[in-house]
């Protein structure tokens, strides 16, 4: 029959272990998802249209969006709101410098 020492010393190791296991389990399982695409896209604005006016778009035609200038872009991956930025331009292309990430407090406040 084991003491309560061994039994004590049987518990620490196994938690050591679990603990050990648990850590590179972890490595391990990120290594799995590195290489999954993810579709980020980056909202500059909207608005609704009729779709008379939509008909009257041409070359040239301008469509003013709703969101000011001033106000930070969306920034969705997998179409849930991820962060927020501003436009910048790199290379002649556009990107969006991340100014704020969205806590995981108010992503769920956003889906009720």
């Amino acid at each position: 029959m084991m003491s309560e020492n061994d039994q004590v010393n049987n518990h620490k190791q196994s938690e050591t272990s679990d603990k050990k296991a648990s850590e590179s389990g972890t490595k391990c399982d990120l290594d799995l998802i590195m290489d999954i695409p993810l579709d980020v896209s980056v909202e500059l604005g909207a608005v609704k249209m009729l779709v008379n006016d939509l008909l009257q778009l041409g070359q040239g035609s301008i469509i003013e969006l709703n969101k000011p200038v001033t106000e930070p872009l969306a920034i969705y991956i997998n179409n849930k709101l991820i962060a927020r930025g501003e436009v910048v331009v790199v290379d002649e292309k556009f990107g969006v410098r991340v100014t704020h990430i969205v806590s995981p407090f108010e992503r769920v406040k956003s889906l009720g």
